[in-house]
């Protein structure tokens, strides 16, 4: 089974992405963080959300504006280590500031998405999100996998 992570401290936000998820009808279990510590414990086996450390989730989507770590250094500590380097990382922000783009991708985000504000925009983001990360994309081997 596919799992994404959603890591997001707005409730409203997190109930809206869930609602989007549903509705792109595509098979995955939500694994949900609500601060960056949160999802850094998870990503790395040591936090109350239980997590086989072997496998990673399918795709992060990565809010911004989080509480205790911030979603910039989120992303930054998750490309550092050899372990999750290759996740794919989705920003799901409502910032639209052109210092977090470049700072997101200088990171090593994967994409980078602004929430839309009407919710049938926001689905569709979702579906086409989780459709590629998901469905079309070729999820990249675990770390430290030999190279051909």
């Amino acid at each position: 089974m596919m799992v994404v992570l959603l890591v997001e401290d707005n409730t409203s936000e997190e109930m809206l992405a869930m609602r989007a998820i549903e509705k792109a009808n595509i098979p995955a279990d939500v694994v949900v963080a609500r601060d960056g510590q949160e999802a850094l414990d998870y990503l790395f086996g040591s936090g109350a959300i239980p997590r086989t450390v072997s496998s990673l989730p399918t795709v992060a989507l990565l809010d911004l504006n989080l509480p205790k770590i911030g979603g910039l250094e989120v992303l930054r500590r998750i490309r550092a280590d050899v372990r999750t380097r290759r996740l794919p990382v989705v920003v799901l922000t409502t910032s639209k500031q052109e210092a977090d783009l470049a700072r997101a991708y200088d990171l090593g985000a994967n994409a980078f998405v602004c929430k839309p504000i009407a919710f049938d925009e926001f689905a569709r983001a979702v579906n086409t999100l989780l459709a590629f990360w998901l469905v079309v994309n070729e999820v990249a081997p675990p770390a430290g996998a030999a190279h051909v």
